[in-house]
């Protein structure tokens, strides 16, 4: 009985480890993030009808920083 529990106490911790993991990547989204000189901060996220033309010109200045 004592080895059936410990198979189940690990299959409920993998299945706990995968849930949120799954979560945490599903978080990922793109988004652009503007910094006003005021203090005041908007996000654009990738669903956003302007993102599609801000997130390759953020893509483009990360790559270049990287370099």
């Amino acid at each position: 009985m004592a080895k059936w529990r410990k198979v189940g106490a690990a299959a409920l911790v993998a299945g706990a480890s995968l849930f949120f993991w799954r979560r945490r990547g599903a978080r990922r989204a793109e988004k652009v993030d503007l910094y006003y000189e005021d203090g005041s901060m908007i996000s654009v996220a990738d669903e956003t009808e302007g993102a599609y033309r801000l997130l390759p010109l953020a893509r483009r200045v990360l790559s270049a920083a990287r370099v």
